[in-house]
């Protein structure tokens, strides 16, 4: 089983490389699209900002990993065409 400093430096290499994918193209045709990706980094950041630490590292990893699937689930880059 993974340690929680893997996990999370894995959920950090994500968000990286989203991050990079949504600043590298500066053509947004479907912008709209891209609302389930904002939608699941918005519910993984929610859930570990609780303001009393209770977190599910699962369910960050869970949110995270479905917006990185779905920005780069197209061979062809993701939903920029």
């Amino acid at each position: 089983m993974q340690t929680k400093k893997m996990r999370l430096r894995k959920i950090q290499h994500l968000a990286f490389e989203i991050m990079d994918e949504m600043n590298a193209s500066k053509d947004l045709k479907q912008l709209d699209t891209l609302s389930p990706v904002i939608d699941n980094l918005s519910r993984a950041i929610g859930d570990l900002t609780d303001p009393l630490g209770n977190y599910s590292l699962d369910y960050i990893e869970e949110k995270v990993s479905n917006a990185h699937h779905l920005l780069f689930k197209a061979e062809n880059g993701g939903f920029y065409q």
